[in-house]
């Protein structure tokens, strides 16, 4: 499958994990805020840079734009290879975000709550990128059958 296409199928993938992270948050305070995450590396990037977002939006907007670039560009690698391997890299793409989103912050030295604060919010931060990895493969079937 093309580049272009894998870019199309983890852009897919992303615009689908942020609109389920998107829709859930505002349900429940037992919900990953993977966008509250995002913030804060988003802030301590560009302090370190010299850099700061005084105004919340601004800082939303910013985060979630880098959230779905670099969410595209990763869930992209599940289209390429060989397509028998599709389903396996699925699963490994999924659960090694999401296991990375829970287990990283600590170490990287963000604020883990948003993701990690009990086991429900860990079990569900893995599920959104599983997710997102999942309608990822489903679009590289899906082109990958129209071509």
């Amino acid at each position: 499958m093309s580049k272009l296409k894998n870019l199309i199928a983890g852009l897919a993938g992303a615009v689908a994990l942020n609109i389920l992270h998107e829709t859930l948050k505002k349900q429940s305070d037992n919900v990953p805020r993977v966008d509250l995450l995002g913030e804060d590396a988003m802030q301590r990037t560009l302090n370190y840079f010299g850099g700061n977002i005084d105004h919340k939006e601004t800082l939303y907007n910013a985060t979630l734009a880098g959230d779905i670039v670099g969410n595209t560009l990763y869930y992209s690698i599940i289209g390429a290879g060989n397509a028998k391997y599709l389903w396996p890299k699925v699963l490994f793409v999924g659960l090694s975000a999401g296991i990375g989103a829970v287990k990283l912050p600590k170490p990287m030295g963000l604020d883990e709550t948003p993701v990690a604060k009990n086991d429900q919010v860990k079990f569900l931060t893995v599920g959104y990128y599983l997710f997102g990895a999942v309608v990822t493969g489903l679009v590289v079937k899906m082109i990958s059958k129209s071509s």
